[in-house]
């Protein structure tokens, strides 16, 4: 009897893993592409005053958010029993505008506090706002012992 040497097994080449990874680029750059479309979309762009009237005849009946500084003493609402109206003035310290809404704005809304308002510009230079968003900082201050959060008379930092 002959004794046959054995074969040796034959294996398959060697794979490259290039399916699966195009499948974790694909995965990436899907997830980037959500991340980043979020993100845009979360963002709120506004304009100053100055900007807003730098830009002339071209910037009337154009929506845009304006932002700036609520002009202590400009605040005016209208009487009880009347159509809300409410007029003050944005200012970012080089230029004002003055505004006009029939928008309540939230119970932060005060004097000398920043605002962003959405609108267009009148040709007579008041800007018409349809929506007014009250900036506040990311700090927060408990109200005194006896005053509610809500309490429009609770100013933090006083």
């Amino acid at each position: 009897m002959t004794v046959a040497r054995p074969t040796e097994p034959v294996l398959p080449p060697p794979r490259r893993p290039w399916g699966i990874l195009a499948l974790v680029g694909v995965v990436v750059v899907v997830v980037a592409w959500l991340a980043f479309s979020s993100v845009g979309s979360a963002l709120v762009y506004y304009q100053e005053p100055n900007e807003l009237l730098a830009r002339g005849e071209a910037a009337i009946g154009e929506t845009v958010r304006l932002g700036g500084l609520v002009v202590p003493g400009t605040v005016e609402r209208e009487a009880p029993g009347q159509d809300y109206e409410l007029r003050f003035v944005l200012t970012d310290g080089e230029a004002a505008v003055p505004v006009v809404t029939t928008t309540a704005p939230t119970a932060s809304f005060r004097e000398g506090s920043g605002a962003v308002v959405e609108g267009a510009l009148d040709a007579d230079g008041t800007f018409v706002a349809t929506q007014v968003i009250v900036k506040h900082d990311e700090n927060y201050e408990a109200p005194p012992p006896g005053a509610q959060p809500s309490d429009n008379s609770f100013v933090p930092g006083e």
